[in-house]
């Protein structure tokens, strides 16, 4: 589960004597995998604090309240359970001089549940050579490298013409089979490796059936996963319709 951590200084608090916050960071992050991410915030005074009230926005410099403890910065933790939140907290050197909140990030539908569903929209789309939600899996600023398109496809509207035109050299449903399906994910952006097989009928009287790896980034935005990036390396006997000459 998600944590927020609020790191709260404290203007009267002597901060001479505490350690220094890198080494968390590196245990937290880079060791342990637990502090996703997360950042400095500016001083209270560069804040601007902003209220609507009939319709007027107002606008006031500084905090939205006036206290001697301010949040200084935010982490963001992935962790088990709120134990171990707590544990990671107490360990930040900030811990020592001010205080450290610690809130669940509100209970959704967790993000490997949507990005695998959204493979499995591929997968159907696919099955059912269905162009349009195939292309609903994917953002309008999509860079894809794949046999059938061809290096250096930029866009959606780029990988909409290379899939129609291999739609067009298929004498039946695309079967996609994901064999191996591993994520890393982050709050926003999330990375995929897999294993895939696919097995279509082609137009000439041939079968396609092959395995490729697919390496796929996605970006939440509007609480929706979409693909924006992805690279399919297949092996060079494997028979897909090119998109031109001089694929390997």
């Amino acid at each position: 589960m998600k944590y927020m951590l609020l790191v709260c200084g404290d203007d009267t608090a002597d901060a001479s004597g505490m350690a220094p916050v890198e080494p968390w960071v590196e245990e937290l992050g880079a060791e342990r995998g637990v502090r996703l991410h997360g950042h400095r915030l500016q001083l209270p005074a560069d804040a601007v604090t902003v209220r609507v009230r009939d319709g007027e926005v107002l606008r006031t410099d500084g905090p939205f309240a006036e206290t001697k403890e301010y949040v200084a910065g935010f982490d963001i933790l992935e962790c088990a359970t709120m134990e171990e939140a707590i544990e990671a907290a107490a360990k930040h050197p900030v811990a020592t001089i001010g205080a450290m909140e610690i809130r669940p990030f509100w209970d959704d539908e967790d993000a490997e549940t949507q990005i695998r569903r959204l493979d499995d929209r591929l997968t159907e789309a696919l099955r059912a050579r269905d162009l349009d939600a195939l292309m609903a899996c994917y953002a309008p600023d999509v860079e894809v490298f794949h046999p059938v398109s061809g290096p250096d496809q930029s866009g959606a509207d780029a990988l909409r013409k290379a899939q129609e035109e291999w739609f067009s050299r298929l004498a039946g449903p695309v079967d996609r089979e994901v064999l191996d399906f591993r994520l890393r994910i982050d709050e926003s952006v999330a990375f995929g490796h897999a294993l895939v097989r696919l097995r279509t009928p082609l137009a000439d009287g041939t079968t396609l059936d092959t395995t490729a790896r697919v390496t796929t980034g996605y970006r939440a935005a509007a609480d929706r996963w979409r693909i924006v990036h992805q690279h399919t390396s297949v092996p060079s006997d494997a028979g897909l319709p090119p998109a031109g000459e001089g694929r390997s």
